[in-house]
């Protein structure tokens, strides 16, 4: 999925990532880096889970998991950009962003409504993180990492979109616009809330 200039439109984040923050990301590069790289790594997990969870969902499982072999690829290929900067993987942070979508996930109501909002939380942390990285992509001066970060916005973006239309697929649509757009509007005052910080993805 190509993205254009216009990353809002096309994600519909209701709030962009303040400027400030990749000129903060760029001071901490092994920590954005280790931060990226359990990004990935949870992301993989995550994957996995919903196929044990959904299985007889055939769709889920035959979508999801060639998404496991890329989210590992790309924990790799971060674990061997820290190697080759001479940078360390550290350890795994408290994601205060991801916690808090979680918070609103529903916790009772119907199979459906939680199927729901499980994808929809992913498609929200993917579009997130493509928008992240398409400006890690256009404001670094690394130009080796503004390529490295053009590459995974573009997976993310496909990702947002998969996690839509699996959605679509297993839930009446007006359902998955009206609670889309809860979602929205709940995540753009997560991330109003959080500390604008350079050693985080989220």
């Amino acid at each position: 999925m190509t993205i254009s200039s216009d990353t809002q439109t096309i994600l519909r984040l209701q709030l962009p990532t303040d400027p400030r923050w990749v000129d903060l990301a760029a001071l901490s590069l092994e920590d954005i880096l280790t931060d990226h790289a359990y990004c990935e790594q949870k992301a993989a997990t995550t994957c996995i889970s919903l196929i044990q969870r959904y299985p007889l969902h055939e769709k889920i499982v035959e979508e999801l998991a060639p998404i496991v072999t890329e989210e590992w690829g790309h924990f790799r290929a971060v674990l061997t950009e820290l190697k080759n900067r001479g940078l360390k993987l550290g350890k795994q942070r408290k994601d205060l962003y991801v916690n808090a979508l979680l918070d609103f996930q529903q916790k009772g109501g119907s199979p459906e409504g939680r199927l729901l909002d499980q994808l929809l939380t992913m498609a929200l942390i993917e579009a997130r993180s493509c928008e992240r990285f398409k400006r890690l992509s256009e404001g670094l001066e690394d130009a080796y990492l503004r390529t490295f970060y053009r590459k995974f916005m573009e997976s993310e973006a496909g990702h947002y979109t998969l996690f839509i239309k699996l959605a679509d697929h297993y839930i009446d649509k007006e359902t998955v616009r009206k609670r889309w757009m809860e979602w929205l509007h709940y995540e753009s005052q997560v991330i109003l809330s959080l500390e604008v910080r350079g050693d985080r993805i989220h």
